[in-house]
């Protein structure tokens, strides 16, 4: 596993390398292999840097990189402190860089930095989608957008080194390895869904057709190693078990691929889902689970990852840990690198 403090380049999810020469007072960052300006660098309570030169590309983009390159090489820094001359008109609309009441002093907090959609989210409408409440089966919520399909989500993680991303599930494509991960007897001692290609294709038909479930394939550097269920809590079978909120979402998880599991694949691809939902919509203030009360590993590794066990409950086919992640907690505390 890579350790970011021997970063000297790091890859951006579009694919473009981003690397550096770093001292403890100065930073020089290059964009395929184009140079951005030069930063001075103060250590203190906070970071503070400063533009030694202007900006040769646009300002939006450079003071991003450079926002990037700084939160992912020390995960523990919470706070930037920018020195500009000039306003950076772009950078404060969209909430990069946020003006404190010293004249030319602007903050990028961490918590904010992460929620900024690109260039991590695919194309999404569901943080704009208007609300309309329904009801459907007892159960009042908003209507829910139009499925996404394709890559939703992908980000470059440092201390993995591979590029984590999340996609629409394609029956035609993935039904073969959907069955075969759940015909594992690992698997299936969990989820207790083993079965034909037949059974699976009727399973995985249905809940496309749901909409108020999305099913998404995880890959790491584009190879397939994980089925995720993505459902919206107030139309779940869960809603009944505790207050769930309009945007709330929930999750199931299966990791398929022996040579993908450990704590360390885990944090990863965990902090990625759980990013991707709290992007997808700004409204969604929570992100649940319910796994079987007895998975003491599933649960600790979801702590891990800022999860607290609210309480336990029974389903009609299993005892459930109700696991709850707050947005605010998730932004506040989020390693992500």
């Amino acid at each position: 596993m890579p350790n970011l403090n021997d970063l000297t380049a790091l890859c951006l999810p579009t694919g473009s390398r981003l690397a550096a020469d770093e001292t403890d007072c100065r930073l020089s960052l290059s964009l395929e292999g184009q140079p951005l300006p030069a930063l001075r660098l103060s250590r203190g309570r906070e970071l503070n840097v400063q533009l030694e030169e202007r900006f040769s590309r646009p300002e939006g983009q450079a003071l991003w990189t450079a926002c990037y390159w700084l939160f992912a090489r020390d995960p523990d820094c919470q706070r930037l402190t920018w020195q500009l001359q000039e306003v950076p008109d772009e950078a404060v609309s969209s909430g990069l860089l946020i003006p404190t009441p010293v004249s030319g002093q602007y903050h990028c907090e961490r918590t904010v930095f992460w929620q900024l959609p690109p260039p991590w989210l695919g194309h999404s409408l569901t943080g704009s989608y208007p609300q309309q409440m329904l009801i459907t089966d007892g159960k009042r919520h908003p209507r829910r957008p139009v499925k996404p399909r394709g890559e939703v989500y992908q980000r470059f993680d440092a201390r993995l080194g591979a590029r984590v991303s999340l996609r629409t599930l394609d029956i035609e494509q993935d039904l073969a390895r959907f069955n075969r991960w759940q015909n594992s007897p690992r698997v299936a001692s969990f989820w207790q869904e083993e079965g034909s290609l037949d059974q699976h294709r009727q399973y995985l038909s249905k809940l496309v057709a749901d909409p108020h479930t999305l099913t998404l394939i995880g890959c790491f550097d584009d190879q397939p190693f994980a089925y995720f269920e993505v459902y919206w809590a107030k139309e779940d079978r869960i809603a009944p078990f505790y207050e769930a909120g309009d945007y709330d979402r929930g999750i199931h998880m299966l990791v398929g691929e022996e040579n993908h599991r450990g704590p360390h694949k885990v944090a990863s691809w965990l902090s990625a889902l759980v990013h991707y939902l709290f992007l997808d919509d700004p409204r969604t203030r929570r992100v649940v689970a319910e796994p079987r009360a007895d998975n003491a590993k599933m649960i600790g590794y979801m702590q891990e990852q800022r999860f607290h066990c609210e309480k336990e409950f029974d389903f009609p086919h299993k005892r459930a840990a109700l696991m709850v992640l707050g947005r605010e907690r998730f932004f506040d505390r989020c390693r992500l690198a």
